[in-house]
């Protein structure tokens, strides 16, 4: 007990404590009557100890590890999702710090709102927040989307956000990690899990369909997260984005002349051919209305004056995953070019174009 104590870098007495309450019982005795840890002991403390050091409650920790559907490789991919949130809300504290030191710099007065809202509930404001006001649902997407649901009556919403695109004449059930994204979402909408997709918490061939809107490349391992869609649902259908074209990024103005760490943020995503591959999916293009509603990154590809506006960008996760110094780099250099008329000048083949192909694909399996 003593040599796990130290290579866990807990105490004995928590050891002893975990063993009082059942929660983890070594089930090995040395030739001296010693107390010892097997190896499933071990994965177990392992386990106990990631969720507690996640802030998880002991009672919490016992539902958890003692849920017997949940294998070792279940309990990683829930750890590295809940990880992976956390170090997303890092990163948004580190932006709202990055943008009140900006603002005291040039001498702005910073509200207590503010202030409060940097470390309080709000701290996921900074990349999720604004969803409500320019993340809706866009018709002419959703209708394709609904065509490829084609009859399904039962319907799982992964990565499930505020619900956009949720099909109302149909029996969903929302996944989402995000307890900020979840409480966004309004009243009279699926019910909602909380739940990460590289683990979905249900049975094989539980939904007629599940679907994926915008969500795959937030997700830690989008491989696994699609097969596990297709292990529970019968079809898949899923909205991503396209990086197998050589020079996929100049597809963009925006990414090519003004945020080329865009290609970094993507640099780890899996290829749409092996994505699709993945589920056995065809591909369709998704065209992105001039006047799209959903204000998705590529939505205002016709204005771009859209894109100097703060509460814009920040219901964008683009902005926040290449930092604010690439952000104000980007957003100056575009104001410049449409004072000057420069950006006109270069897209000029964009003014009546109703639709564009920005790289959005539509996986359907």
């Amino acid at each position: 007990m003593g040599r796990v104590a130290e290579l866990a870098g807990v105490s004995v007495r928590t050891l002893h404590h975990y063993d009082e309450i059942g929660l983890v019982r070594p089930s090995a005795r040395t030739a001296g009557g010693y107390r010892a840890y097997s190896a499933g002991d071990v994965e177990r403390l392992r386990e106990v100890l990631a969720y507690r050091r996640l802030g998880f409650g002991l009672r919490e920790v016992a539902e958890l590890v003692g849920d017997s559907s949940t294998d070792a490789v279940a309990h990683l991919r829930r750890l590295r999702g809940l990880l992976l949130e956390r170090r997303d809300r890092a990163d948004a504290m580190v932006a709202a710090i990055d943008r009140e030191l900006e603002a005291r710099a040039r001498g702005l007065k910073v509200t207590p709102e503010e202030q409060l809202g940097m470390l309080g509930a709000r701290l996921y404001d900074v990349i999720g927040g604004a969803y409500t006001a320019t993340r809706r649902t866009e018709p002419r997407i959703a209708a394709q989307i609904l065509d490829a649901l084609e009859d399904a009556r039962t319907v799982l919403n992964v990565g499930a956000g505020t619900g956009s695109y949720e099909p109302a004449d149909r029996e969903v059930t929302a996944v989402e990690p995000s307890e900020v994204m979840r409480r966004q979402r309004p009243a009279g909408s699926a019910p909602c899990v909380a739940a990460v997709a590289e683990s979905l918490p249900f049975e094989d061939h539980s939904f007629d369909v599940a679907m994926a809107v915008s969500t795959v490349h937030h997700w830690g391992d989008p491989i696994a997260g699609l097969c596990e869609m297709r292990r529970v649902a019968r079809r898949v259908v899923v909205l991503t984005f396209d990086t197998d074209e050589p020079e996929w990024q100049d597809r963009f103005w925006l990414t090519r002349d003004y945020l080329p760490e865009f290609a970094t943020v993507l640099a780890e995503f899996p290829s749409l051919a092996g994505m699709a591959d993945a589920i056995g999916a065809r591909a369709e293009p998704v065209p992105i209305p001039w006047d799209c509603t959903d204000g998705l990154f590529e939505a205002y590809w016709r204005r771009p004056g859209a894109y100097l506006e703060e509460h814009v960008r920040r219901a964008m996760s683009v902005w926040t995953r290449v930092g604010p110094d690439a952000e104000q780099r980007a957003v100056r250099s575009l104001r410049d070019d449409l004072d000057s008329g420069r950006w006109a000048e270069r897209n000029s083949g964009l003014a009546h174009l109703d639709t564009a192909d920005l790289g959005l694909r539509l996986l359907i399996a």
